[in-house]
């Protein structure tokens, strides 16, 4: 079921939030978007290889939009939000994470698609939920937030997902869902792989303990090769939009998980604004597709 896709999809990438923070003095940011990228890529491809030949008949044209989305799922949406979290809060990304449902409808009322009413309120009434967690309950904490170079990192992050996930429908018809997750992995890397030597040339250090190849792993395991395969099966079926929607989950589940793993204990507005964000989903998923 697409929307079961979708919320795995956030509690994986969720992780990665926490993981990326957690890596930055380990491993720099265009090392790990790199490494993440090759195990996924090493996942995909015992997949995609009875289907990559469908690639060989594709037209100049089909070859561009896979390199526009490459370039923006891969090089730059990741790679993008590891830098923001070497020089900000988890907490700050996340909350610039969740303008991504904001932009993917501006974008496309800029392209002309008029947003529902139901949908729009639904958006609202989610993002009042993350800001209500992210605030901890309290507004003066969201009038205490500044932005920093990392914040504008996440924003451009923002930006380049919800480009990518607009260009999707775009992407060219019939191509096996592997076959497109490998050939925009290979394109992804070959930006990343000058921008790496580069990174390492300028004195970064990788440091490779066993935390840090675990970390890594799950990287490239659960959010870049599950993450992407059950989102690009998602907005195929529901659309841009509602599919971006989902993302205001990831605030819900860092909750969830650092109670599970950090021995958090949650407050009466780590539950309301998970209503909230709830609400909202339902709101906006309730009509059929239009």
């Amino acid at each position: 079921h697409p929307y079961l896709l979708l919320v795995l999809t956030t509690l994986f990438w969720s992780g990665n939030m926490v993981v990326g923070r957690g890596l930055r003095e380990a491993v720099p940011p265009m090392s790990l978007a790199f490494a993440r990228w090759t195990l996924a890529l090493l996942l995909t491809l015992p997949f995609a290889w009875p289907h990559l030949k469908t690639l060989r008949g594709m037209t100049r044209k089909q070859w561009g939009v896979l390199v526009v989305l490459g370039v923006l799922v891969v090089a730059a949406y990741n790679t993008l939000a590891y830098v923001a979290l070497v020089h900000t809060t988890a907490t700050n990304a996340a909350l610039l994470n969740s303008f991504i449902p904001i932009a993917i409808i501006a974008i496309s009322w800029f392209l002309g698609h008029q947003a529902r009413l139901l949908e729009s309120i639904g958006v609202g009434v989610s993002f009042v939920g993350v800001m209500v967690i992210v605030s901890r309950g309290d507004p003066v904490v969201l009038a205490g937030l500044s932005l920093n170079a990392g914040d504008l990192w996440m924003l451009a992050a923002v930006l380049s997902w919800a480009l990518y996930t607009l260009g999707l429908k775009w992407r060219p018809a019939g191509l096996h869902p592997m076959a497109l997750l490998a050939a925009l992995t290979m394109i992804g890397l070959l930006v990343l792989a000058p921008l790496v030597w580069v990174e390492l040339s300028s004195g970064a250090r990788l440091h490779l303990t066993t935390p840090a190849l675990f970390g890594v792993a799950y990287t490239g395991i659960f959010p870049a090769f599950l993450g992407y395969v059950f989102y690009n099966r998602a907005v195929g079926e529901v659309g841009a939009s509602r599919a971006g929607l989902f993302i205001h989950l990831m605030p819900a589940f860092s909750t969830i998980l650092a109670m599970l793993f950090l021995g958090e204990a949650p407050r009466a507005y780590h539950f309301f604004g998970i209503a909230l964000i709830l609400t909202g989903i339902w709101l906006t998923t309730r009509f059929k597709k239009g």
